[in-house]
C-alpha cells in the first residue's frame, strides 16, 4: 500500500520520520507531505500565507498524479481538513481515508469552527504580530514553523463525493487537556461508516508512539473491494 500522510499545525512531513520508516520496512510506499508555507526554509512569500484550498491543491495534485497502488490517505489534526477536502474531490483514487486525532469536517466547517476554545486562543495570541502567520506554540519540534493563519479559518467546500467511497478510519489519541476531538471520537465509534482506533498517547501520536501507529495503519486492508 502507499501511504500519503499530510501533518498537523507547524509541522512538516519530518513529524512521521519514524512511522514511515517503520512502514517501509514492511513493504509500504510513504510520502510525507510538507505543506506549502511550512517548509523548513521558510515560505516562499512571507506576504502571501496559502490558505486551506491551497493545501487541498498540493496534497491533490500529489494524489493525481499516482498510479493505481492501494492508496491510504492519512490526515493528523489540521491535516485532516486537507484530506477531506482531496477525498471530496479525488474519493475514487482513494481506499483509505484515515484521521490521526483530526479534524472531521462537514461542509462549511473549517479548523477555526471545529476546534476548542484553548486553540482559538491561541491562534489568536500567536498571531498577534502580523495576523498572517500564528507562531509555534511552546514544546514543539525545533522544525516546526509558524503556520498560516488563512488556512486554520478558511471553510473547506465539500460537494458530497457520490463515487466509491474509502473506508473511513478514526485514530484517537486519547482524552488529552482540552482535547477537540473527545465528543467526535464517540459520535464515530457509533457510526458503522467509520473504524476507531484508540492509541491514548496524547495528540502528537506520530511522535509519541510511532510504533503502535505504524501498526494501525499497516494492518489496514489494501483495498475496499
Amino acid at each position: 500500500m502507499k501511504f500519503v500522510m499530510v501533518p498537523g499545525g507547524w509541522q512538516g512531513g519530518w513529524v512521521f520520520d519514524s512511522v514511515a520508516a517503520e512502514l517501509r520496512r514492511d513493504g509500504h510506499h510513504v510520502e510525507a507531505v510538507t505543506l506549502s508555507g511550512l517548509e523548513l526554509d521558510g515560505p516562499t512569500d512571507v506576504n502571501r500565507p496559502p490558505n486551506l484550498d491551497a493545501h487541498i491543491d498540493q496534497v491533490a495534485e500529489i494524489i493525481a498524479r499516482g498510479d493505481d497502488t492501494p492508496l491510504a490517505l492519512c490526515g493528523h489534526s489540521y491535516g485532516g481538513m486537507v484530506i477531506a477536502g482531496v477525498a471530496d474531490r479525488l474519493g475514487d483514487r482513494l481506499d483509505q481515508l484515515v484521521f490521526i486525532d483530526a479534524y472531521v469536517p462537514d461542509d462549511g466547517d473549517s479548523c477555526w469552527s471545529l476546534t476548542s476554545e484553548k486553540f482559538r486562543e491561541l491562534f489568536i495570541a500567536g498571531a498577534r504580530t502580523d495576523g498572517r502567520w500564528v507562531a509555534v506554540p511552546d514544546g514543539l519540534d525545533p522544525r516546526a514553523r509558524p503556520h498560516p493563519m488563512a488556512s486554520l479559518v478558511q471553510s473547506v467546500t465539500l460537494g458530497g463525493h457520490r463515487g466509491r467511497p474509502p473506508i473511513k478510519t478514526f485514530i484517537s489519541g486519547g482524552a488529552w487537556p482540552d482535547s477537540p476531538f473527545v465528543a467526535l471520537t464517540e459520535r464515530l465509534r457509533n457510526d458503522r461508516g467509520w473504524q476507531v482506533h484508540e492509541i491514548p498517547v496524547g495528540h502528537n501520536i506520530a511522535r509519541r508512539d510511532p510504533h503502535s501507529l505504524a501498526a494501525v495503519l499497516g494492518a489496514l486492508p489494501p483495498d475496499v473491494a
